[in-house]
């Protein structure tokens, strides 16, 4: 018996939670390096979950152009708005990258309590 595929805005897995102070130090430590791992993930995640938008490789490889921030940060806004719910970053929440220093911190710190309140929204535990 084969399975049905999923119904029109059917969602994949929840993603991980993660500690959005841990996730963003590491990534200010490493001067970035952490970053485009943490970018890798999101990507991921967000497309196995909304079974649409960049993946990992994408949003990893859009992100040595600049513009793989911008398109995360969309994809979790619009993933907010599927659901009918504000979404507390948008695609502009990526210009605090310009920020020297600090803009890395904040940006991997605002998206990472957007994904962790929307996947605990959807059973995920609170990260650790």
């Amino acid at each position: 018996m084969s399975q049905a595929a999923p119904g029109p805005g059917a969602k994949g897995p929840i993603g991980q939670t993660r500690d959005p102070s841990r996730e963003a130090l590491l990534s200010l430590v490493t001067c970035g390096l952490y970053a485009y791992y943490w970018i890798y993930l999101t990507g991921e995640e967000l497309k196995e979950h909304n079974r649409e938008g960049l993946g990992g490789v994408a949003a990893l490889l859009l992100t040595f152009v600049i513009v793989g921030p911008f398109l995360v940060a969309s994809e979790v806004e619009k993933m907010y708005q599927s659901e009918g719910r504000q979404a507390p970053v948008t695609a502009l929440t990526a210009l605090w990258l310009l920020v020297p220093l600090a803009g890395i911190y904040i940006f991997v710190s605002k998206m990472q309590v957007a994904l962790n309140d929307y996947w605990m929204s959807k059973g995920a535990p609170a990260p650790a």
